[in-house]
């Protein structure tokens, strides 16, 4: 799987764990070694994981080895982007896009900073 720094890996097992019973936001990015925008879309998500890390998560599942968080959310295509926040999703994305668009995307979601 194409790694980006800083974003962990989560599977079929530890989706609920990591994703569903996180405290913060999740982006998790739905991925495949065999993609390309998946390879353009890594150093945007390792930014955004170092920049953002109090305010959202990011993460990627291998959509070939864990078929059945794949299947859960109906994801056809790779790459998708989808948020969760509670354990409910709450918008999904596809295709690669620069980090100002992605952050963008994510404006109404994240979380404020914490204070100072």
């Amino acid at each position: 799987m194409i790694h980006a720094e800083g974003v962990a890996e989560v599977t079929d097992t530890t989706f609920d764990g990591e994703v569903l019973g996180a405290g913060l936001p999740v982006l998790v990015e739905f991925t495949a070694d065999w993609c390309g925008p998946c390879r353009q879309l890594a150093p945007v998500l390792g930014a955004v994981a170092a920049e953002e890390a109090d305010r959202i998560k990011v993460v990627q599942i291998d959509v070939d080895r864990n078929p059945g968080v794949t299947s859960r959310y109906a994801v056809l295509s790779t790459p998708t982007l989808m948020v969760f926040r509670d354990g409910e999703p709450l918008m999904s994305m596809t295709g690669a896009r620069p980090k100002r668009r992605l952050l963008q995307d994510l404006k109404n979601i994240l979380l404020p900073p914490p204070p100072s």
